[in-house]
């Protein structure tokens, strides 16, 4: 563990040095870098919220010495922020996924069902580690999953997106069959995983394009 001398657990030592060296000092520059890095502002540990504050990935409670270490300094929204607090993990397993040392973004690992009941569709969200991942790096991702409660956002977001799209496909249905649905959600998913491989909604189209149930005319209510 990474400590201070003489610095206790109340670590006010350690709050006046991010303050006054990062927030409000020298540092400034770095953390106005920091904050600006995420493309259109988008929360790196969850993929949906806005940035608006800065994460300590390592919490400088247990870990003050990186309290102004730029690597240790993740821009989050204020959601992840808070769900994240200062959890120490007890086994390298529970660490979530460091978004820019962890390299995992350019490979796919989210997954979602369709699920059909009482007239309706729903999505459910889950982790699908790549075959080549290993035991620890496939413990991290579902532990980073559950941490920042992004099987209830990614659903929410999706169930709300397959509302605003549902009117469109039943023209698309009677004029092309099942294969012009299908053709127009995997035309959806290809341009939004193009560039965010595990995007909800790029995971959505897809999942729904797979769905021959769904392609058949089963959008529903």
């Amino acid at each position: 563990m990474f400590q201070i001398p003489g610095v206790g657990e109340e670590e006010k030592a350690v709050n006046w040095i991010y303050q006054n060296g990062m927030v409000n000092g020298p540092g400034r520059p770095i953390y106005d870098e920091l904050m600006s890095a995420p493309e259109h502002e988008r929360c790196p540990l969850c993929g949906h919220g806005t940035v608006s504050q800065l994460d300590h990935f390592m919490p400088k409670s247990s870990y003050p010495a990186l309290c102004v270490d730029p690597l240790n300094l993740i821009p989050a929204c204020s959601d992840c922020n808070k769900a994240k607090a200062d959890k120490r993990a007890s086994a390298i397993e529970d660490l979530p996924l460091h978004p820019y040392l962890d390299h995992v973004d350019g490979q796919e690992w989210l997954a979602a069902n369709v699920v059909h009941e009482d007239r309706s569709v729903r999505l459910e969200f889950f982790v699908s580690p790549p075959p080549h991942w290993d035991r620890v790096l496939a413990a991290r991702a579902r532990n980073h999953f559950k941490l920042f409660g992004l099987r209830r956002t990614y659903a929410l977001q999706a169930n709300r997106f397959i509302g605003e799209i549902r009117g469109q496909l039943p023209d698309l249905l009677i004029s092309g069959g099942a294969d012009a649905v299908r053709a127009h959600l995997l035309a959806g998913a290809t341009s939004s995983l193009s560039k965010r491989p595990n995007s909800w909604m790029g995971v959505t189209y897809r999942s729904l394009a797979n769905d021959a149930r769904f392609c058949r005319g089963a959008f529903g209510d």
